[in-house]
């Protein structure tokens, strides 16, 4: 059964559990296309295991996820990317021993075309849609990230701001239709965080993107500075959902995050 009510992305009263442990409830929201959708909650909030069913690591035992209309909770992670759903990891999952090209390029496996035999010699075809593949990547990702100066770089030499970039350049490999960011600011710099913060925007915004994306961030002065709406999750349920504004003022977000009722923004300073 088809379902979108407007919605690139619907997650239906999913619930997920690991042995006794409730990691999901009931979870329901929808997501926009052309949105950056953040989701919020304390630590062990069950945010990332959201995304993990989302993506196909994870089936949840109850509910459907939709998207563009169609159910894929029970489709493997690979079917899910090439429906045009990528994904960055909280904990980077780069191949450090090869370069920064190479790892890009391995994010555009789903749209290699040429047979075992076509590629087994590199000509005609093959060569012909290696270039396009190449060309794509130096023009719309390393220039778009800034990432020009360590294109040929072994990405394990390479500091750790530096790789989280790289990692966000493998997932836009895909030229995905939504990207789902698992913590991207976490453990950058200042200045590392504004640059995540402006090149997450330029994907949404840019008109050769316009990506749909889901955040998961700790940080919460990002979160309400960029997002266009957002959900608060606790203890695996879902206790707040609306615009930035009306999350930072929500009582029970509030205590979820400090215990107490105060302005939930305040934890950016």
């Amino acid at each position: 059964m088809a379902v979108s009510n407007g919605f690139q992305l619907q997650v239906d009263n999913i619930s997920m559990a690991f042995g006794g442990v409730q990691a999901l409830s009931n979870i329901s929201f929808g997501v926009k296309k052309g949105e950056i959708f953040s989701i919020i909650g304390p630590n062990g909030a069950g945010k990332t295991v959201l995304l993990n069913c989302i993506n196909g690591l994870y089936h949840p035992q109850k509910g459907e996820i939709y998207f563009e209309g169609q159910p894929i909770s029970k489709l493997k992670p690979h079917k899910r990317a090439e429906m045009g759903i990528s994904r960055t990891f909280q904990k980077i999952e780069l191949f450090k021993g090869t370069t920064v090209l190479d790892n890009i390029r391995l994010g555009r496996h789903i749209h290699l075309k040429s047979g075992l035999i076509s590629g087994s010699i590199y000509a005609g075809k093959t060569a012909r849609e290696e270039i396009e593949h190449r060309d794509f990547i130096e023009r719309e990702i390393i220039d778009l990230l800034e990432i020009e100066h360590i294109r040929d770089k072994v990405v394990g030499m390479l500091p750790y701001g530096l790789q989280k970039r790289v990692e966000l350049a493998r997932a836009l490999a895909l030229n995905p239709k939504i990207i789902l960011l698992d913590e991207p600011l976490a453990g950058l710099n200042l200045e590392e965080v504004e640059d995540m913060a402006r090149f997450i925007l330029d994907i949404n915004e840019e008109e050769r993107w316009k990506t749909t994306c889901v955040l998961v961030e700790h940080d919460m002065g990002v979160v309400m500075d960029i997002s266009h709406r957002v959900i608060s999750l606790n203890f695996g349920e879902k206790i707040a959902e609306g615009t930035p504004a009306e999350i930072q003022s929500n009582p029970s977000v509030i205590k979820a995050y400090l215990g107490e009722v105060e302005d939930l923004y305040a934890t950016r300073r």
